[in-house]
């Protein structure tokens, strides 16, 4: 009987450490390896630190550089510069700093640089202050706006906002079919993409730096929405044109410049 049971203690004991051998290497081995999500430690590493070995360096932090976004929140200082920008001192200003690239009357025959005259002043402002904070990325505008303090950016955005902006070429109105007025008008409810107008129409009642499309470069208005697709350009509140961009297909871009171009 003594035989037998050593033995039965025996192999219980053996059970047992079996079941504590299987134990520690999945809770020390298996778990630490399937689990680890820290980029740059061996197996070894991560294994050894599970029981408590202060093995290897911990790897340097992985962070991608932050973009600046917009920072105009649309403050009451900001309402005041708009509220009393002076347009004589814009002038002056356009005359002596913007005229080389958006023409005396505001209204550039550039196809890649956006026409200004009758822009709304809150849609030029939000800009130019993007421009200066970096949220906005062009190499020429950044250096312009770089001494410009926010009262001379309300002056400028009030004397071109106060400029009538002629069509293009009103007598040969661009024709961009009906499936891209049906998108400007209605949208896409099968992808999710909101009609143009429901912002950029007079009086639409979209957020208030939205900029009127009406009479732009047609190559200028292409170019955002490619820029806002592809994330080169990101200063949009709360992304906003980025998620509605990224939905167009280049053609569709090209077709909804050249509808902008004119009026309807």
């Amino acid at each position: 009987m003594d035989a037998i049971d050593r033995s039965w203690r025996l192999s219980i004991l053996a059970i047992l450490a079996g079941m504590l051998l299987t134990i520690g290497v999945l809770a020390f081995v298996v778990a630490p390896l399937v689990n680890n999500t820290t980029p740059g430690l061996s197996a070894f590493t991560v294994i050894c630190r599970a029981i408590g070995l202060p093995v290897g360096k911990a790897p340097t932090a992985q962070t991608a550089r932050a973009v600046p976004a917009s920072q105009v929140a649309w403050t009451a200082p900001q309402f005041a510069v708009l509220a009393h920008a002076d347009v004589s001192a814009g002038a002056n200003l356009a005359q002596a700093t913007c005229v080389a690239c958006h023409a005396a009357d505001g209204t550039s025959a550039d196809p890649s640089i956006p026409r200004l005259a009758g822009q709304s002043a809150f849609a030029i402002y939000k800009q130019l202050e993007d421009f200066k904070s970096g949220a906005r990325g062009n190499e020429v505008m950044t250096q312009v706006v770089a001494a410009l303090e926010p009262k001379q950016m309300g002056d400028l955005a009030a004397y071109y906002a106060g400029l009538t902006r002629h069509d293009l070429d009103a007598a040969h109105p661009s024709f961009a079919g009906p499936e891209i007025e049906s998108l400007v008008l209605r949208g896409d409810a099968q992808r999710a993409l909101p009609p143009c107008a429901a912002c950029h129409s007079a009086g639409s009642g979209g957020p208030i730096e939205t900029p009127s499309l009406t009479g732009q470069n047609a190559d200028y208005v292409a170019a955002q929405l490619k820029a806002f697709a592809d994330g080169g350009r990101h200063n949009d509140v709360f992304r906003r044109m980025r998620a509605i961009a990224a939905k167009l297909s280049a053609h569709e871009m090209a077709l909804l410049g050249a509808y902008y171009t004119t009026p309807h």
